[in-house]
């Protein structure tokens, strides 16, 4: 069992070195169909298996794309891991689309509608009408 400082250590390697990857060496057309970003990877304790959270920007239909074509591409990513980091093992790749900065936008979205009908609420003719009923 590895050390939580060196689970995050292999954590923050392997997410510059995926990110590279996604730049540079992946050429399946499917990748390029979004725009990816690598937000996060988690990797297990015994740094078998990895997760890779990744952030798509672009159409439903480019995610659907590019998250096909990350999962067509996890055998290559491991492997370039395999030459690229010096691990004993290196862990099994899993692409996962990470989906919190839609629901942050949508929270957001809806704080700013209860604001603005707040404002509505508070406005002089809001509360002319409220005196006239009085």
């Amino acid at each position: 069992m590895a050390t939580s400082r060196r689970v995050a250590r292999v954590s923050a390697s392997i997410k510059r070195e995926v990110s590279q990857m996604l730049l540079n060496d992946i050429k399946d057309e499917r990748v390029g169909a979004g725009m990816v970003s690598v937000t996060d990877v988690d990797v297990a304790g015994d740094l078998q298996h990895a997760k890779v959270f990744v952030s798509i920007y672009g159409t439903d239909e480019a995610k659907i794309e590019t998250m096909a074509g990350l999962k067509a591409a996890e055998g290559y990513v491991r492997r370039q891991l395999g030459q690229r980091m010096s691990l004993r093992r290196t862990p099994e790749i899993t692409f996962t689309e990470d989906r919190s900065f839609d629901l942050a936008t949508n929270v957001l979205n809806v704080i700013n509608q209860i604001s603005a009908e707040r404002d509505a609420g508070d406005s002089p003719d809001a509360q002319e009408t409220e005196e006239d009923d009085a």
